[in-house]
């Protein structure tokens, strides 16, 4: 969307329309798409109402948080936040500024993960900087059998990713306070573990474009070159994999290499990469096929 630095004020008239809502609002510069949905969850109306019943005046509450709303859009906020959710893997996931919004390419870390651990009965696994339970709840939904444990150094973030299990029913996820690996019970130990770390560069200049502005940027940015967050979870992972479990991790389009360095530097087998919709590199794994060494060196 192109700058809304001279769009017209979104307050609109005392009495205004469906029909005329929706114009004002592309005047302004806003999607059709954008609007319509921004409209439906003001008002309540389907998207075929807002057509047959277009005439419509508008409720003054209505055209009151219609104009908050499209004015918030205009200045840059994401339509996910004012919404209050985004669909990802097919359900309604509730998101806040406290986490990302989930995202398309991100659906392929859990296609990847359901076929890991297909071949599995009553799985334990683990999600770390769930934000809003994206991965966690969906896995946990598609896997009723297992136990699956979600991380997250933000309350705010799993305060959201807890609504989300429980508006979902996926009874079967813990939820933790943990900086990754450091909160989990010793001796804890997973058949795969899963990651859409921070990994934008520090200096990136996507941070400052689009929805990127508005979301919370610890859980973009790892504020260093982006890979040390993957290496940290690398580095944890052989102590917390069971023998034949998996490690698989989100990354951007161009740390496909990198990742798969860090993985194979890290004695891990079976590397690979997933790519997303678009074609890119997306989604790095590796399996631990040996338990660790003890810590001592010893037997």
């Amino acid at each position: 969307m192109s700058s809304h630095s001279s769009a017209p004020s979104a307050v609109l008239p005392e009495t205004v329309t469906v029909h005329q809502a929706l114009a004002l609002a592309a005047a302004a510069g806003l999607p059709t798409l954008e609007a319509r949905m921004l409209l439906t969850h003001v008002t309540g109306l389907t998207r075929t109402q807002l057509i047959t019943r277009d005439g419509d005046t508008l409720a003054p509450a209505d055209r009151g948080r219609f104009g908050a709303l499209l004015a918030r859009r205009l200045a840059g906020e994401p339509v996910a936040y004012l919404l209050g959710e985004r669909e990802f893997f097919g359900r309604p996931f509730r998101v806040t500024p406290d986490v990302l919004i989930p995202r398309p390419d991100t659906e392929i870390a859990v296609e990847t993960a359901l076929k890991r651990i297909a071949p599995l009965s009553a799985p334990r696994l683990l999600d770390m900087g769930t934000g809003s339970g994206a991965l966690a709840v969906t896995l946990a939904c598609e896997r009723p059998d297992a136990e699956v444990w979600a991380t997250d150094v933000s309350e705010g973030a799993l305060r959201v990713a807890r609504e989300n299990a429980h508006a979902l029913g996926a009874a079967n996820v813990r939820f933790l306070i943990s900086d990754w690996y450091a909160a989990l019970p010793d001796g804890l130990r997973f058949d795969l573990i899963v990651s859409n770390p921070p990994y934008i560069p520090a200096g990136d200049p996507h941070l400052a474009q689009g929805d990127l502005r508005f979301e919370p940027v610890d859980a973009l940015t790892d504020h260093g070159d982006g890979l040390s967050d993957l290496a940290a979870i690398v580095a944890g992972a052989a102590a917390r994999l069971h023998p034949g479990g998996w490690l698989l991790m989100e990354h951007g389009y161009d740390q496909g290499a990198a990742t798969r360095g860090l993985l194979a530097a890290a004695g891990l087998a079976e590397v690979f990469t997933a790519r997303d919709l678009a074609g890119h590199e997306r989604c790095s794994g590796a399996r631990l096929l040996a338990a660790p060494p003890a810590p001592d060196g010893g037997a």
